[in-house]
């Protein structure tokens, strides 16, 4: 198998960089903060994931989609999931025509939102399962079947989620086997002070700057294909196993085994050592370091997770259970 030398990979990723600093100035230019929301957001684009996002309304989630998808060459649908959506219309469906030259009537499919690079689904839980299993396998399989033919989306293909935590009344809350199917679980929390403020002046006086676009679908194709190449060492890949491994009943000890009532499978792993690559390239480095994958760890676990009756009796929640986590399992003596 052929391997690309380091000093290759290095200067590869060096003339990437450019674009990517221009895309986050460019987001810049419209979100205030949300650094790490941001950094998280570019992991799950550049380790060909997909994303959930969650916080209360009005913190600009779909702001920040929309940002990225202007910001790039890259296509753009929005779809607002409701109760009342049906897996055709996002998948798309077969319509009658008529050919007005010969009469002859003919099916021709009418291809829905989802063939698009960057799609943004609003409120995914309020849709039933129905609808958002046909979503779901698009994410795994990057092609949706409709009337028996296997149709290939647009790369690359880019899937960005939201739910409103606070607001369950009438929803369909997904359920743990397809949340593993989204790379990483974002959370975005309330801005600071001297943020808000400078939300405040910059959304309620005249139009701001817009951002231009600056990364199109080939080099993004480019750069998914430089993360790949970026290194693990031994050490780490047993560091993410045990990781793993532990947030597993029948493996996890003392605390860790009484709050988890399901753990993590390989997936989880996969995606921790995907993201973590994607973060080293993103801080222009060849190789993964344990910060890379405990900065991480949160955002791919926190929905892979699940509590034990014993836990939120107590009122612990997950992100307390992923700090015992990272203070139980011990740490490799070196990257």
């Amino acid at each position: 198998m052929h391997t690309t030398s380091p000093d290759k990979i290095a200067h590869m990723i060096e003339q990437q960089h450019a674009a990517l600093d221009t895309l986050r100035g460019e987001i810049g230019k419209v979100i205030v903060g949300q650094q790490a929301v941001v950094e998280q957001m570019l992991v799950c684009l550049l380790a060909r994931g997909h994303a959930l996002l969650e916080g209360v309304p009005g913190l600009g989630k779909t702001l920040l989609v929309k940002t990225l998808a202007d910001a790039s060459s890259l296509t753009f649908k929005r779809v607002q999931f409701t109760p009342d959506l049906m897996p055709g219309d996002i998948l798309g469906s077969e319509i009658l025509e008529e050919d007005h030259t010969t009469g002859k009537r003919f099916f021709k499919f009418q291809p829905g939102p989802i063939f698009t690079n960057i799609l943004l689904a609003d409120e995914i839980n309020r849709t039933p399962p129905k609808t958002q299993a046909a979503l779901l396998e698009s994410m795994q399989e990057y092609a949706v079947t409709v009337a028996g033919d296997t149709m290939a989306l647009p790369r690359p293909y880019f899937v960005l989620a939201t739910q409103n935590p606070i607001e369950q009344a009438g929803t369909y809350p997904l359920p743990e086997a397809q949340l593993d199917r989204f790379l990483l679980n974002i959370h975005i929390d309330y801005p600071a002070e001297s943020e808000e403020v400078a939300i405040l002046r910059a959304t309620t006086g005249a139009a701001g700057e817009q951002p231009q676009s600056c990364l199109d679908a080939e080099q993004l194709l480019a750069m998914q294909d430089l993360v790949r190449e970026v290194s693990v060492s031994d050490g780490l890949y047993h560091y993410v196993a045990q990781l793993v491994r532990a947030t597993r009943p029948d493996h996890g000890e003392g605390k860790l085994a009484q709050w988890i009532k399901w753990g993590a499978g390989p997936r989880a792993g996969q995606a921790l050592i995907l993201a973590a690559k994607a973060r080293a390239f993103l801080q222009r480095r060849l190789a993964v370091t344990r910060a890379d994958i405990q900065a991480l760890l949160l955002p791919v676990l926190r929905h892979r997770v699940l509590l034990s009756f014993h836990a939120q009796a107590d009122g612990i929640g997950v992100e307390q259970v992923l700090q015992e986590l990272l203070r139980t399992v011990p740490e490799p003596g070196s990257d």
